[in-house]
């Protein structure tokens, strides 16, 4: 029997699945739709259509996936400051969220004769605000701001540190402090802890993260025996110097309380070279505002695996930087010796043929 070329009767589902979203109420978009989303969904959203693009525009959903990504963005210092910024919340998220992308030394700054060329006084941030949040297997455990001056003499002449906790605070948590092998402690804290340490310029109204996400490294420290967990940041300085490219480093230290929970006892941020030295504040100033700066990278998941390739790179750098030098110091003491040698027989044979 030959098939019938009638359509089959349409029901009221095929009808309501044709339906544009248009049909739907905005309202109900925006509360019980876009609500749902993460930021980069939401991002992806505003992208679709100009009808998601001014749904997603909204700014109390941007603050409040600010606050539910950052809890420490919900402080009343940092809320006033992420209001002033072009976009509000939408900007601050899109300065905060990405690894920062610029790896190679600015091309602005490529006619420096030598050094880090700062930048004038008045071009400065006179302070810096810090929001940083601690997780472990995806539960806060530490959130906290902290704000900086960075215009006396003490902060430019000083090492380039920022610490978040006072000398003998310690925060307490509900984790059991990891025993057992080094290996497996050390690996085992790396998949489950997360940081993200957010640099804010309220002067220019700028943002960025200093976080690798993950740890780059974690270490035991053979004596203490407390837990290292290094988060880093790769920014570029000047070509052909030690600050070609600069290291920002944040440690975070965990220790064994007496009833066996983890604590955590130091997080500091850093700024070195590429021969090890801390930058002091004025010239770990200057870098931080390039980068501020710079252009985004990556998002989502492959930040994390991009944060550790930089990382390994930088110590790749590091290492051939170190060889170079040992290199360039054994030839000038072999000169050395050289040298030393001939006027040594020169002056014997200035003695002996008088």
């Amino acid at each position: 029997m030959a098939c019938s070329s009638h359509p089959p009767p349409s029901t009221d589902a095929d009808k309501a699945t044709s339906a544009s979203i248009s049909a739907v109420h905005p309202d109900i978009i925006q509360t019980h739709i876009l609500t749902r989303l993460d930021g980069p969904t939401l991002a992806s959203a505003a992208c679709t259509s100009s009808e998601f693009q001014a749904l997603a525009s909204h700014q109390p959903l941007w603050a409040n996936i600010c606050h539910s990504t950052w809890p420490s963005t919900a402080a009343p210092r940092v809320r006033q400051v992420i209001s002033t910024f072009p976009a509000g919340p939408l900007s601050f998220f899109s300065d905060s969220f990405p690894l920062l992308a610029n790896l190679e030394p600015s091309t602005a700054t490529a006619t420096a004769t030598s050094g880090i060329a700062p930048k004038h006084d008045q071009d400065r941030p006179c302070e810096l605000i810090s929001a940083v949040d601690i997780y472990h297997r995806g539960k806060l455990i530490l959130s906290k701001v902290i704000e900086t001056e960075t215009v006396t003499g003490w902060f430019r002449c000083s090492p380039f540190r920022i610490d978040l906790l006072d000398p003998k605070d310690v925060v307490p948590t509900q984790i059991k402090y990891p025993e057992g092998q080094e290996a497996d402690t050390c690996r085992d804290l790396g998949d489950e802890l997360t940081l993200s340490w957010i640099m804010i310029d309220p002067t220019r109204r700028r943002a960025m993260n200093l976080s690798s996400h993950a740890p780059v490294s974690v270490q035991r420290h053979w004596l203490s025996g407390e837990v290292h967990a290094r988060f880093s940041l790769i920014l570029p300085g000047e070509k052909a110097t030690a600050s070609e490219h600069v290291q920002c480093g944040i440690l975070v230290t965990c220790g064994g309380s007496e009833g066996g929970e983890m604590q955590i006892r130091e997080v500091n941020l850093q700024v070195e070279d590429m021969d090890g030295m801390h930058l002091n504040g004025k010239e770990g100033l200057v870098i931080l505002e390039r980068a501020l700066e710079g252009r985004k990278g990556r998002k989502g998941r492959r930040r994390v695996a991009e944060g550790r390739k930089r990382y390994e790179e930088y110590l790749e750098r590091k290492k051939e930087r170190k060889e170079r030098k040992l290199r360039t110091e054994g030839t000038l003491d072999t000169l050395c010796v050289a040298f030393g040698v001939l006027g040594f027989f020169v002056f014997w044979l200035f003695i002996l043929c008088r």
